[in-house]
């Protein structure tokens, strides 16, 4: 009964924040392309220290759960965990060229990566030791302490910042235009097609990483707690490898053949850990894993370079959007086809996560000949039109 409360009560929490935070985030995100980037870092930093308070409170005075709903929304409301993505992102594409934008942009991704290594190992122990609200206090204290260094010590990144109101359909109107202005055809299927791999992408990621404490738990892996750690830290490792083999290899080969080769790694160290029986295979696969987060920064510098600069808020806002949607979608569909393929093939959703990358590996090779048909045509017509000598 407790089990089936607390999967109710997520399932409501979630659902609710990503709502509301849908709504928030496609208002925020446009907005700060006319104010700057500031308020919306200062905004969304502040809602989630209102969350853990609120936490915290319930807690300690032992309120109703539906009170933890409460404190999702008003974070929802303020932005939520989607706006600090879409701003930060967006604050790197204000402040780096096109040329090294990739690169910046794998950094950022790397810090979510070896944020949530840390709160994986140190949370988790802390909370053994402790208790629950302890933890809760440094949520807390971060989150306030990101608040005020976005609003003092920030220096913004908008050039030429303008008032605008907030409380506009202006603003959602700017996330559609994206997608559906006819003067920039080409530009607008690009969106469209690397919008569709970023989710195929994410959501394979996500709903994987969900499964794999689970498939290490059961037989024949049947891992202890130490085990089971050095596998989640063997996961997060692939954020700092993938942009040290993304710098590396981007010395010698454009983007888009990096991202190919990250999508190559990821798809066959899943198939390695679907078909893993013993311990040196498992972790054999996360190894093969090392390039699989060179692909999500290389598209959302792509992305980035589709529009102009005073549109990176409204891009990075329906990314953002994306990323919360791609959440959801791994939560259902993962967690249903596990118990689902368990009397058939228990590694069987690692290989259906691997056979949907084959989905965003075609676009992004198929969008780079397409440029570069596009880049001959261009070069031939220009050829043809020189005057003889």
């Amino acid at each position: 009964e407790v089990e089936a409360l607390v999967s109710h009560w997520n399932l409501y929490i979630n659902l609710g924040g990503f709502f509301v935070g849908l709504f928030s985030v496609t208002l925020f995100g446009p907005w700060s392309d006319s104010v700057g980037r500031r308020p919306v870092l200062v905004l969304p930093a502040a809602g989630m220290a209102l969350q853990a308070a609120i936490y915290l409170l319930v807690m300690y005075l032992r309120l109703h759960v539906g009170y933890f709903l409460l404190g999702r929304i008003l974070c929802g409301l303020m932005g939520d965990y989607n706006l600090i993505l879409a701003s930060c992102f967006a604050y790197v594409a204000d402040t780096s060229d096109k040329r090294a934008r990739t690169f910046r942009v794998a950094i950022l991704e790397a810090c979510l990566g070896i944020a949530g290594m840390l709160a994986s190992i140190g949370g988790g122990q802390w909370r053994k030791a402790q208790g629950y609200i302890n933890p809760f206090w440094l949520v807390f204290a971060a989150s306030l302490a990101a608040a005020l260094y976005a609003l003092f010590c920030l220096q913004e990144s908008v050039k030429q910042r303008k008032p605008a109101k907030l409380f506009t359909l202006s603003h959602y109107m700017a996330v559609y235009r994206l997608y559906t202005t006819p003067e920039r055809q080409s530009s607008r299927q690009k969106l469209a097609l690397y919008s569709l791999a970023f989710f195929l992408i994410v959501t394979v990621h996500l709903g994987t990483k969900d499964l794999y404490v689970l498939y290490e738990l059961g037989s024949p892996l049947c891992w202890a707690s130490d085990l089971i750690g050095y596998g989640s830290a063997a996961s997060y490792l692939a954020y700092l490898s993938s942009l040290a083999g993304l710098r590396a290899l981007q010395l010698c080969l454009e983007d888009t053949w990096v991202a190919e080769i990250g999508l190559i790694s990821n798809i066959s160290g899943l198939v390695v850990i679907s078909l893993a029986a013993t311990t040196p295979l498992m972790f054999t696969g996360y190894g093969i894993l090392f390039l699989s987060m060179a692909a999500t920064p290389v598209i959302r510098a792509k992305l980035s370079k589709l529009v102009n600069e005073t549109e990176q808020g409204a891009l990075f806002a329906s990314v953002a959007c994306v990323e919360g949607l791609c959440s959801l979608v791994a939560s259902g569909v993962f967690n249903s086809l596990y118990p689902a393929s368990l009397h058939f093939m228990r590694g069987f959703p690692f290989l259906f996560g691997a056979l949907i990358l084959l989905i965003p590996a075609a676009i992004i090779g198929w969008i780079e000949i397409w440029d570069s048909k596009l880049e001959y045509s261009h070069f031939s017509h220009a050829s043809l039109s020189l005057p003889h000598s």
